[in-house]
Order: structure tokens, then C-alpha cells, then sequence
């Protein structure tokens, strides 16, 4: 099949960032995209003004491409932070306030899939009580997002880069969807497989797709070492993506790699036209 045969969204978070953000969807659809996906673009605020919503809405629109993915606040991010569900006090309210806010901006757009990052372990705090937290946090997200007809996504990050960060094998991150699907008995909780996040863990990728890509909603690939572009490493991607879609995924794969040392748009070059 190859990587002709795949559909691509394009996280503005990691590319186009060259550009402001409300130029970032149009630079994308001239690259030849539809699709789009986002971390929360405001870092700062969990419930921006209504004119910050509105105008990357119109940006998104004006652009013709369709917003596939959001991710739900989630502290600094790129920075120290990893989310912020299981952080008590200040990070976890920010959390819950950010809830209807990106809810309401992803249905706005008929986007269907939103990231919830579970967040760094914290000094002095037992790690049960960061774990019930996270699920009570999980399952309100689960319940707004079914309200707008989409999919709750949690995501393994990995070791390495992430060493408070206690989903760092799939297996981690499939149990975390396991047990807010059980406790809300809506099912909409689903895994996201990031490939380089599973490679850097130094998991079997070809086995973590044959048990778990029946439970994933989204896949997000980048190429290892270096977090670049596919064909930039090791990783065969163009296979990986294919036993997915062998597997029964059908779903898009979110381009979330660096560009390197040049503007994002020369950065697509291993992609068939």
C-alpha cells in the first residue's frame, strides 16, 4: 500500500510553527492538505476570549482543511508540562474549566477526536491519589466529548523525554482507556498509538499493532532518532502504517515530527504527490 495509500493531517503545533498561528492552516492546505490537527494553541489559558476562538475558527475555514484532532489544555506543552488531569490543585481546575472550551471550539469544527494528556507525577503527592484524580478528570472529558459525538484519546508518551510522565508503554496507556470506558460505559475512550513515542519506550511496534490497534483511535508518527521527518531515521514507517491499516485502522496519521533546519513546507519531500 505505502505511504501514498494513507490519509495525513498535519499537527500545527510542531509544524508551520515558523508562522503565526493563524497562518499556519492555509500554509498547510498550500502544501497540499486538507487536514489539521492541534495541541491546545493557548498555553496561558484554558478558556480563551471568544474573538481568539473565532478567529482561528475563520482561519481553519477560510483555509478549506478539516481540524481532525485537538488536544484539551495541558499546561506548557511544548515545554515541562505533560498534561494537566492528574495534577492536583491549580492544573487539574485549569483542566476541567478547559473542558467545555475545547469541546465546544472541536464540535464548532465537526472535529471528533480530542487528546487528553495525562500529566507529570508530582513531588510529594502519592501517585494513587494523581491516578484517581486522572480518572475522575477522564471520565467528565469522556462524557463532553460524547456529547459532540467524539472520541476521547489518550496518549503513551515516552521515557526518555517524558520521565514524569507515568504512560510510557502502550500497555499503560491502553489500561487508562480500559478503565474510563468501564467507568462510563460509553466506550469512547480510545488509545493513540504515537509510533516514535513507542519506538523511543523500545517497544515491538509490529506486536503493539497487532494487539492493540483494534482499541486506537489515532496514530501520530515522526521518525526515530531525531523526532524528523519519515526517512530521517530508522523507523519503517511506510510498513508500520501499513500493518495499521492491515490491522484495521482507518483512521488518519498525524504528521507530528520536526522539520529540521528548513521551513516546514520543504519538509515533505518523502511524501508521494
Amino acid at each position: 500500500m505505502g505511504f501514498a495509500e494513507q490519509r495525513f493531517t498535519v499537527n500545527l503545533s510542531i509544524l508551520f510553527t515558523e508562522l503565526p498561528l493563524l497562518e499556519r492552516p492555509a500554509a498547510a492546505a498550500e502544501a497540499g492538505f486538507t487536514a489539521v490537527e492541534l495541541w491546545w494553541p493557548w498555553v496561558d489559558s484554558p478558556t480563551p476570549a471568544r474573538p481568539e476562538l473565532d478567529a482561528l475558527k475563520r482561519a481553519i475555514e477560510d483555509a478549506g482543511v478539516r481540524l481532525t484532532g485537538l488536544n484539551f489544555y495541558a499546561g506548557r506543552l511544548p515545554g515541562p508540562d505533560r498534561g494537566a488531569l492528574s495534577v492536583p490543585g491549580e492544573e487539574s481546575a485549569r483542566f476541567r474549566a478547559n473542558v467545555e472550551a475545547a469541546t465546544g471550539f472541536a464540535g464548532s469544527l465537526g472535529c471528533r477526536a480530542l487528546n487528553a494528556l495525562y500529566g507529570n507525577r508530582v513531588d510529594g503527592v502519592d501517585p494513587a491519589e494523581q491516578d484517581a484524580l486522572a480518572l475522575e478528570n477522564l471520565v467528565l472529558a469522556a462524557r463532553a466529548t460524547d456529547r459532540i459525538g467524539a472520541i476521547l484519546l489518550i496518549e503513551t508518551l515516552n521515557a526518555p523525554e517524558s520521565p514524569r510522565y507515568p504512560l510510557v508503554s502502550a500497555p499503560a496507556g491502553v489500561a487508562v482507556v480500559d478503565k474510563v470506558n468501564e467507568a462510563t460505559g460509553l466506550g469512547n475512550a480510545r488509545f493513540l498509538m504515537d509510533l516514535y513515542h513507542l519506538s523511543m519506550n523500545g517497544e515491538d511496534l509490529p506486536s503493539a499493532i497487532e494487539r492493540y490497534a483494534a482499541k486506537t483511535g489515532h496514530v501520530q508518527i515522526a521518525d526515530n532518532p531525531g523526532r524528523g521527518a519519515p526517512g530521517t531515521g530508522s523507523l519503517p514507517l511506510e510498513d508500520l502504517l501499513d500493518r495499521l491499516r492491515e490491522a484495521g485502522y482507518d483512521g488518519w496519521a498525524g504528521l507530528e515530527y520536526k522539520p529540521g533546519d528548513r521551513p516546514s513546507a520543504e519538509s515533505f519531500d518523502w511524501l508521494p504527490r
